[in-house]
């Protein structure tokens, strides 16, 4: 049964690569307006938009500006003010009004104004100052997720210079606080033009890998991703002087509890995307991963492939629950017995495979010790699979081979986080969309130092999105 449903899958994205595509009555992207989104994104880096320097909002009214100038009206653009630990903050909403007698809903198109900080004096370059260097221009959100804002922002403004009307609303929907709390997603996901849209594409959360000389390998459709949960593990005790040991210790009892954390397997499972992908995998790696892989796809409880695919972490992560610890704190004194002792141990929940509390449960039975104390940390954000839907493959599928022909986009489940769980919590299906692509793992500098993005990649992806936001907007493909 599992592998007729990945052959159902399977036969699904084919038929999307295969589709026939025309750009009869569909305008290219001009070399100028390609140079003014690559302008566009410079003009966003030096906007330090991490947490704690009150940047966003001087961000966002340099794309209220630029969307005034193509036509955007005080009536179209929304602003959505957040107070964060006394920083002010704001989501930006912005509505792009189809047809007054259309009956379909809007559709968001996902992106993420603010960026982890940066530590200058670990970068080659300033990363607040962007800087061209070999192709790529660096600079601190190039990739997460500034090149997104500016793509949306320019293509929006291009489209409605041009007198451009779709069939139905399309909504820029941006967040301020993505990387620390998404409280301006929340906000957003409450407004009208926001809370009924029929599904979103998250910029955030597409596109692919390519060669080193320039060979397109594979892209992704992000359209499930792992539930964030954090846990402290703490033991505790009355201490004493560390002349005189005793046989309970604190830190000793942790190193127990850590060492049963560490051994805890969570079983494989698979669902309609991670069955698609760990056939693709398959398919891409061969060998020992390839063997392991469609032994799991028919017995996920053969021992002898898991044990193969547990030295492959960059693939298994896919099909089972993780959970690890990440930091220690213990101790007072070098010269005092520990009374307390705690780790924080990160887990990455599958979706639909009982939640965060069943996770804790089982941190609990493998510690298998009353005395030592699991509490989460934070709230966790649970949220569904979005469905394999064939009329947005199909339009994703056509975007990537206005560049990429050939390739099949690959539906995925990420192991990290996006917004795409806040959504798809509230009811939108959520897709990751875009054709960005990178050179892995050279460029993948998200969140690290020297982030950078190839500039050819960047000025293809105007053609992609004017592409996609054509044809969700009502536009036939001929």
């Amino acid at each position: 049964m599992q592998f007729r449903t990945i052959s159902n899958t399977a036969k699904l994205l084919v038929a999307a690569s295969i589709l026939s595509i025309s750009t009869n009555g569909h305008a290219a992207v001009s070399s100028q307006q390609k140079a003014d989104a690559e302008n566009l994104l410079q003009k966003l880096i030096p906007y330090r938009t991490a947490k704690g320097y009150g940047q966003v909002p001087a961000m966002t009214d340099v794309l209220v500006n630029k969307l005034f100038e193509a036509g955007f009206t005080d009536k179209d653009i929304v602003r959505v003010p957040v107070d964060i630990d006394g920083e002010s903050v704001n989501g930006l909403i912005v509505r792009y009004a189809g047809k007054s007698n259309s009956n379909l809903k809007p559709v968001a198109f996902l992106a993420h104004m603010d960026v982890v900080d940066a530590l200058t004096e670990n970068w080659e370059t300033d990363p607040y100052t962007p800087k061209t260097i070999d192709g790529y221009l660096y600079g601190r959100g190039t990739q997460d997720n500034k090149f997104g804002v500016a793509l949306l922002v320019s293509t929006f403004a291009n489209l409605k210079a041009s007198g451009y009307q779709p069939e139905r609303d399309l909504i820029l929907a941006f967040a301020g606080d993505e990387e620390t709390g998404m409280l301006t997603t929340r906000k957003i996901l409450e407004h009208t033009y926001v809370r009924d849209a029929e599904y979103a594409l998250n910029s955030d959360a597409g596109g692919g890998t390519m060669t080193r000389d320039g060979r397109a390998v594979a892209f992704s459709m992000q359209a499930a991703e792992k539930t964030f949960a954090t846990f402290i593990v703490s033991t505790k005790n009355a201490g004493g002087h560390s002349s005189v040991p005793r046989p309970e210790n604190a830190i000793y009892d942790l190193s127990r509890a850590l060492l049963k954390v560490e051994a805890l397997e969570f079983p494989v499972q698979f669902n309609e995307i991670t069955r698609s992908m760990a056939l693709s995998v398959a398919e891409r790696e061969g060998g020992d991963v390839s063997n392991a892989l469609k032994t799991l796809l028919n017995d996920p409880e053969n021992k002898e492939a898991v044990a193969v695919m547990e030295q492959y972490p960059q693939f298994s992560n896919m099909m089972w629950t993780t959970c690890v610890a990440t930091m220690l704190k213990a101790g007072h004194a070098e010269n005092a017995l520990p009374q307390d002792a705690k780790a924080t141990v990160n887990c990455r929940i599958l979706p639909d495979t009982g939640g965060v509390e069943h996770v804790r449960n089982e941190l609990s039975k493998a510690i298998g010790n009353e005395n030592v104390s699991i509490v989460q940390q934070g709230q966790s954000v649970e949220s569904p699979a979005s469905p394999i839907r064939t009329d947005i493959t199909a339009i994703l599928q056509a975007g990537v081979a206005i560049n990429y022909p050939n390739i099949t986009l690959q539906p995925t489940m990420s192991s990290g986080g996006t917004e795409g769980r806040e959504y798809r919590r509230a009811g939108i299906p959520t897709y990751g969309a875009g054709s960005l692509a990178l050179v892995r793992p050279d460029d993948s500098r998200a969140h690290g130092t020297n982030e950078r993005i190839p500039i050819k990649s960047f000025l293809k992806e105007m053609d992609y999105w004017d592409y996609v936001v054509r044809r969700v907007g009502g536009e036939k493909s001929e």
